[in-house]
């Protein structure tokens, strides 16, 4: 039950104040009982109110400030509601008891005592605590609970004295949370921002006007028209709120309500922020990077940029908007997105004329432009200047700057991990700027693909005649590599592409530049397509990269790992590198040692893949090196997501060695003692290593499918299976059903004897399947396919255990006809797949248990309704086999409403061995395996006219597919099926693959006919004559396979 909250007698203000002090004691004596002390707070009446009092004390000592915010963060956030998990499930407490709430008395001061708190807060660390702390508060109270907020920001926010400043500030800090809370939110839901949006922002934008006025200098000023760029991007970044029924203004749907907004944005844009050395306003600029990043000054541009950026990507191309955006869009595309421009290029012209800019503002700049390339009434704008563009901007930031060649011979491994890093995308000007440079070439070509193609020509001639400008060099090829696929496709350019890496790249794999090296090695891999006319050059450049992969720099060693994927399928590779594998096999995990890097480990996946038939020599040592790589990058993943995912590509390594061994099972053998502790390790462990939890039963399933064998040991995986299921692994039954059907397949007595030893006692293995199943079945979040899924199992012990499992017969019945009401149709098959497959198991204990209930006629009633939609091979087997069975026993030994119907029951079976057979006889439409690139030589570089905004063939189909999905997304994200599409019957396998399904059906009906002749009297002639010909067509298939003996 709920704990009993101790009475606050037992704690002051003082006391606390006292023990967060000694928490930061190295004094153990006195540290220990304070940190037990905090800990236990959230059973102390008013230890809440306490914190907030403390935190909000600036007499205290600043470090317990901040540790009384953060209890306080904490203790809101685990005691304020109940938790939930993403399915709406209450989550207990971490030792099982129910959760300690905090009174509603303590929630009320809270919620006023913090809110001054804040909004008098100078700290911003402490500032930053306190508002998350509200943030979750007002998850669960506002707007319902907590009526005040709203109007207390609002009459702090239309405070004029210049003294409150700090309280305009946190105010909007403040709403900028409550904001936050419906970011994300759909429309239908975003109600409460509706109204945030019509209360406050016919006061932000006059307080913005001032804030932005060119006389206005101040890092107060900053600060809050920050905050304020903030708040309108949570309120606009999705939707453009619609005014509340009551609102008078207009919303900022309307152009003229969002114009006074985009003249601030542009005006934030256009500040001139000088260094501090020309004592101009505003004043004191930093120097450090870092610094710059961070100052409010640079922030609001940053948010200014963001927003116009995030308006253009939505609404930029009209054609691509929803009706209901249609006339903003208009508007945008004609008036906005022109008036944008102008301060965009002039921040890009911020660097070539030798002024700062911060990467962030630069990347958002040159997004903009990106998109403008597409627009024609800013493409018009910008064509004047695309020399300027390509050279003077995106040139340079493409190139390499000292600080990244310091970091590259410095620091490697930071190097590799910028390199990688997912975040680069979004952050990296280099990434921007060559996106520019692609969407330039792509979709204007006519205007740039010439000029730009001999410029970087320029740089490299220039090399070779002894310039020796090596960051130029890496410029020109990064270019030349982003556009290896248009290039490719372009007649004037493809010729060329051999000759140039013979030229200007080969001589690289031998450059003193170790980051010229590096380079040679990217541009192998965007030119992996290149069908090399002269055989000598593609063993010269195979020689080079394999020479490459002990080069002495690290990065070069990672591209080259990654560049000999990218050769390996180029004709007449495999001659050159076979010799040489168990080399390449050392250098790779020498490499993997030296870093986690999942691409690397992709790398070497793809060689396994690709010389499969010659792994099996080193198939024991592969595995092992990989097994041992996981465990190694597995430690280091709890800290680095870089090294947590080469883990899991070490596993799915294991996978592919795994395949290309499959028909090995002595290699197996000799593998599964370095995997099994592996498997262990992840589905045991409380679900601490989840992430590899799909790798690992990937492995289990290949291991038990291709073993006749299964040991003991691997049976010690059996009950991990189920306990992961139980407790943290339950999305994740898909990929445990294969392995569990192999268990029972292969080792089926061992599954009807074996038990596990559980905490709970020992537990039988068929009643954990049968627990997995009935779990599935009755939980809420449980979607269909998983319901689908669970069943199978039902389905594999009925086929697998046949005349083993009688008692158990009732509990699939009484678990499945319950769900028999759904209205998914593949459920409803997915149980007349198990009803079937229990008819077959025995038909007359199943036609028992189907009149014990009395729903004998209603599930025959349905079934048979149900039958023309069963599209899959598999449940119309299982149908025939079902339905022929009862025509094993005796008309008179038949359920009433059996016999009553058995004309019908014959005439379906009939029609559905016909669809089956028909099936069978189609001649099978080739799968064209030659499959080319689109590698079509275009004689066009236009592109399109600088009248036509860019709209390709993909845009269309996009669009078209979008609109087709959009009610199945709807379904998707409100828990129904995606698209409901078939399950994976194809892949299912179990002893009635053996059943020669044409000679079942009809020796069933022949002996029903021979032991009961006036059946055939209550036959239609129709069925009687389908019947005769599959009667032969079963003798002939009969004579056939007796042949082929």
């Amino acid at each position: 039950g709920r704990h009993k909250i101790i009475s606050n007698r037992r704690m002051n203000t003082e006391d606390l104040h006292v023990a967060l002090q000694q928490s930061f004691s190295p004094d153990a004596s006195l540290r220990d009982p304070a940190e037990k002390l905090i800990k236990g707070l959230k059973y102390v009446a008013g230890a809440s109110l306490m914190l907030v009092q403390i935190a909000a004390e600036k007499q205290v000592q600043f470090e317990v400030r901040q540790a009384a915010a953060i209890h306080l963060k904490n203790l809101c956030k685990e005691c304020w509601a109940e938790r939930m998990s993403f399915m709406e499930v209450t989550l207990s407490s971490n030792n099982g008891s129910q959760m300690v709430l905090l009174s509603d008395t303590d929630k009320e001061q809270v919620k006023v005592a913090l809110l001054e708190a804040l909004l008098a807060e100078p700290e911003k660390s402490i500032q930053d605590l306190m508002a998350e702390t509200l943030h979750h508060i007002a998850i669960h109270d506002f707007p319902d609970r907590w009526p005040s907020l709203l109007p207390t920001l609002l009459q702090n926010i239309q405070e004029t004295d210049s003294s409150q400043a700090l309280r305009i500030h946190n105010s909007l800090v403040a709403l900028r949370k409550v904001c936050k809370r419906y970011e994300y939110k759909a429309r239908e839901e975003r109600g409460p921002l509706n109204m945030v949006v019509d209360q406050f922002f016919p006061l932000l934008l006059p307080l913005a006007q001032r804030l932005i006025h060119p006389n206005e200098h101040s890092l107060e000023a900053a600060m809050t028209l920050k905050q304020i760029l903030k708040i309108f991007w949570s309120s606009t970044q999705f939707f453009l709120p619609s005014s509340a029924a009551n609102a008078t203004a207009l919303s900022l749907t309307h152009p003229q309500t969002m114009q006074p907004w985009f003249i601030i944005l542009e005006k934030a844009l256009s500040k001139p922020l000088p260094e501090a050395s020309t004592g101009l306003e505003p004043l004191n600029q930093p120097q450090s990077k870092e610094e710059r990043e961070s100052w409010p000054w640079w922030k609001v541009k940053k948010w200014a940029a963001q927003i116009m950026v995030r308006l253009f990507s939505r609404y930029g191309i009209p054609a691509f908007v929803e009706d209901e955006g249609q006339v903003f869009a208009e508007y945008f595309s004609k008036h906005a997105a022109p008036q944008f421009l102008g301060p965009v290029c002039d921040t890009l012209n911020l660097r070539p004329n030798g002024q700062y800019c911060t990467d962030r503002v630069l990347h958002l700049c040159l997004s903009f432009v990106d998109h403008a390339i597409e627009l024609a009434a800013t493409y018009k704008m910008l064509k004047p200047h695309l020399d300027f563009l390509l050279y003077k901007v995106c040139f340079p930031t493409i190139c390499l700057s000292q600080d990244d060649i310091e970091l590259f011979d410095n620091d490697p491994h930071e190097f590799i991990h910028m390199q990688t890093s997912p975040l680069t995308d979004f952050f990296d000007p280099r990434i921007s700027a060559t996106s520019v440079v692609n969407n330039l070439v792509q979709h204007r070509g006519q205007d740039t693909i010439n000029g730009l193609m001999g410029f970087l020509n320029g740089i490299l001639q220039n090399y070779n005649n002894g310039s020796q400008n090596h960051i130029e060099k890496d410029g020109a090829l990064q270019i030349i590599g982003a556009l290896s696929e248009i290039l490719f496709k372009k007649k004037r350019y493809a010729p060329q592409i051999e000759p140039l890496l013979v030229t200007y790249v080969f001589p690289d794999f031998r450059s003193p530049i170790s980051f010229l090296r590096s380079r040679a090695c990217c541009i192998v891999q965007q030119f992996d397509f290149v069908e090399w006319t002269d055989g000598s050059n593609l063993n010269n450049l195979i020689q080079l990269v394999l020479q490459s992969l002990s080069d002495s720099a690290l990065p070069v060693q990672i591209e080259a790992s990654k560049a000999l994927r990218s050769l390996i399928k180029a004709e007449g590779a495999e001659q050159t590198l076979l010799p040489v594998l168990p080399q390449i096999l050392k250098e790779y995990f020498r490499i993997m040692n030296e870093i986690g890097n999942d691409e690397v480990v992709s790398a070497l996946q793809t060689i396994i893949d690709q010389f499969g038939d010659h792994i099996e020599p080193h198939a024991l040592a592969l595995v092992n090196q990989l097994a041992t790589a996981f465990s190694s990058y597995c430690i280091a993943g709890q800290d680095d997501d870089e090294s947590s995912m080469a883990a899991m590509q070490c596993l799915e390594c294991i996978t592919t060695v795994l395949k290309g061994v499959c028909e090995r099972p002595d290699i197996y053998k000799g593998i599964q003692p370095q995997l099994l502790p592996i498997v262990k390790q992840i589905l045991g462990n409380d679900g601490e290593y989840i992430e590899y939890l799909e790798n690992a039963l990937d492995i289990l399933t290949y291991l038990t499918f291709f073993q006749e064998d299964l040991s003991a040991e691997m049976w010690e995986t059996f009950p991990l299976i189920y306990t992961a299921f139980d407790q943290w692994a339950f999305d994740y039954l898909y990929l445990m059903v294969p392995a569990i059907e192999n268990f029972i397949g292969k080792s089926t007595q061992t599954f009807l004897g074996g038990f596990a030893l559980l905490p709970s006692g020992r537990v039988k293995y068929i009643d954990l399947v049968f627990s997995m199943v009935k779990k599935t079945l009755t939980e809420k979040r449980s979607s269909e396919s998983e319901i689908r899924k669970g069943l199978s199992l039902y389905m594999t012990v009925l086929h697998n255990c046949r005349g083993q499992v009688d008692n158990y017969l009732p509990v699939i019945n009484d678990e499945i006809l319950g769900n028999l009401n759904t209205e998914a149709v593949n459920t409803r098959i997915a149980i007349f797949k198990i009803l079937g497959s229990a008819l077959y198991y025995n038909p007359k204990l199943q036609l028992d248990e189907l009149e014990r209930r009395g729903a004998t006629k209603n599930i025959f009633t349905q079934w048979i309704q149900d039958y023309e939609s069963m599209e899959t091979w598999l449940s119309r087997k299982i149908t025939v086999l079902g339905f022929s069975s009862i025509l094993l026993l005796p008309t008179s030994s038949l359920p009433p409403a059996v016999q009553s119907g058995l004309p019908q029951l014959i005439e379906i079976l009939t029609k559905i061995m016909e669809r089956m057979q028909e099936d069978a006889q189609k001649v099978p439409e080739e799968e064209d395996n030659n499959e080319e690139v689109d590698n079509d030589i275009e004689d066009d570089v236009r592109g399109f006219g600088e009248d036509e905004d860019v709209r390709t063939a993909e845009d269309d189909a996009y669009l078209n597919a979008f609109s087709n999905v959009r009610d199945d997304i709807a379904r998707f994200l409100i828990g129904d099926e995606w698209g409901d599409e078939d399950d994976d019957d194809d892949d299912y396998i179990s002893p009635i693959d053996d059943i020669d399904t044409l000679e079942f059906y009809a020796g069933s009906l022949k002996s029903a006919l021979d032991r009961e002749p006036m059946i055939h009297s209550i036959l239609a002639p129709e069925v009687v004559s389908s019947y005769q010909r599959l009667v032969v067509a079963a003798s002939g298939e009969k004579q056939e396979n007796d042949g082929m003996r």
